[in-house]
């Protein structure tokens, strides 16, 4: 007698391997990987430009001082210039080492120095409230420091 496969375990043997792959895939789901890493990394920037505004805020007593900007705005800005608010004269080299650019949208010009850093900045004058946010999260995640 010859011995041979049936067609239904062979038919079996694919459907596990189909639900294998399939589990697979999804675990390791390169788009929402590359997705967090962006995500982590925005966190890690806006905890940067934060803590370097308190910094700025605690070695001058709690007030803001920066001569390139007198005030920091009471309205959610793009950190950026032109078009936004420029704080990277003012952190930049004391505080942070350079300004930190979301890893899809933020872009510098070496030649004009102009920069859109894709985080944006409100300072909450009757609570004393600043917030750094990161507008441009993936996967539907919020991605702000207060």
């Amino acid at each position: 007698m010859k011995k041979a496969f049936t067609l239904i375990e062979v038919l079996l043997v694919i459907g596990i391997i189909i639900l294998l792959a399939g589990a697979i895939i999804v675990a390791v789901n390169p788009g929402r990987q590359f997705a967090k890493a962006r995500n982590t990394q925005r966190a890690t920037d806006v905890n940067a430009i934060y803590s370097a505004v308190l910094q700025v805020m605690t070695d001058n007593q709690g007030s803001w001082k920066c001569t390139a900007v007198p005030d920091l705005p009471t309205v959610t800005t793009m950190i950026a210039t032109p078009g936004g608010v420029d704080l990277m004269t003012c952190l930049v080299p004391t505080y942070l080492p350079k300004i930190p650019l979301d890893p899809q949208r933020g872009t510098f010009d070496s030649t004009t120095g102009a920069y859109n850093t894709g985080y944006n900045i409100k300072y909450d004058a009757t609570s004393g409230r600043i917030t750094v946010c990161a507008p441009y999260a993936e996967i539907n995640q919020t991605i702000c420091r207060e």
